[in-house]
């Protein structure tokens, strides 16, 4: 019979660093889409708690800093693409931080922004851990290639720059090496597809696991399914991205493109925390918060400690 409790002690162990030491990289930003008030998002979270709340689950934060991003006095648009070079160097910097937090033994934790930043996340996380695997938690696939983009906002196009499907790839991205490889990416709680996208995760066999599958398997089984796609011996190291509006609006509804029916916050939290249980978590990135949409104090406090609880899970919080 197993103890209630077998699954709790497996969820302290993050193997692939010899201490549970935790930076946390604070990124204002808001040039991958034209909502202002995302780059507030940091801000938000760190003063509800952050830092005291993964003290409470015995990590050490080495730092805790932002970011700051200086938008260029001229940045043309690259065909469909809008601010190429803002997004560019912005999320090169976000890549060189978070390699050289890795370098440092600690688990980088990034707090965006708008999500053209794993852009930078991935990079910086694939470069020092190359047979790592992505886990991507949004209701959008957010896989667009410069060509297929139907708004030109390029927080829609951040997995296709990691995975070279950018052809050609505009000059502004030269530095984006294709680290992530199709058979090393996992969707879940997809529910926002565009038709072009549609085509690249059939034509690539991406793991996709929509809303439906949630609904048809249990969140439970998906993430099981998910894993055994991306990670099948259990050895690979994982980087979590995710989206805020991969919750549904009830529970989150202060974000740039909230879409119903999503996860439940108890649903996304079980993600983390079975990405947690793995001992594969090497690093972890939350975004899109945006507390200007908050209708009311209500709704922005609601998404900001959902974002919360999310990283706590991920960092070792049990619910025993």
């Amino acid at each position: 019979m197993i103890s209630p409790y077998d699954v709790d002690d497996a969820v302290l162990s993050y193997r692939f660093y010899e201490k549970k030491n935790v930076a946390i990289l604070g990124c204002p930003f808001n040039g991958g889409q034209a909502r202002t008030g995302v780059e507030t998002g940091p801000l938000h979270v760190l003063e509800h708690g952050l830092e005291q709340q993964l003290q409470s689950l015995d990590w050490t934060i080495t730092s805790c800093k932002n970011l700051t991003f200086v938008p260029p006095t001229s940045d043309q648009d690259e065909g469909k693409l809008k601010r190429p070079r803002f997004v560019s160097e912005s999320t090169h910097k976000v890549a060189t931080e978070v390699a050289n937090i890795i370098k440092s033994g600690a688990f980088p934790l990034t707090i965006g922004g708008d999500h053209s930043l794993a852009i930078g996340t991935v990079s910086g996380v694939f470069s020092q851990f190359p047979d790592a695997c992505l886990v991507w938690i949004d209701a959008h696939a957010d896989i667009n290639t410069p060509q297929s983009t139907p708004s030109g906002n390029i927080h829609g196009c951040p997995v296709s720059f990691v995975m070279g499907l950018a052809d050609p790839c505009p000059p502004q991205f030269a530095w984006v090496k294709p680290l992530l490889k199709a058979n090393k990416l996992a969707y879940i709680g997809l529910r926002d597809v565009d038709s072009g996208e549609r085509e690249i995760l059939k034509k690539h066999n991406i793991a996709a696991y929509s809303m439906h599958h949630v609904d048809r398997f249990g969140i439970g089984k998906v993430v099981e399914m998910a894993l055994a796609r991306v990670n099948p011996d259990g050895k690979s190291p994982i980087h979590l991205s995710l989206d805020i509006d991969a919750l549904d609006p009830e529970h989150a509804p202060a974000t740039g493109t909230p879409v119903r029916g999503g996860l439940t916050l108890r649903e996304a939290c079980y993600v983390c925390e079975a990405l947690a249980e793995t001992g594969n978590l090497v690093s972890m990135d939350i975004m899109e918060c945006n507390p200007v949409l908050g209708v009311d104090e209500r709704s922005v406090t609601s998404t900001i400690s959902a974002a919360c609880s999310l990283v706590r899970c991920a960092m070792g919080e049990t619910l025993l």
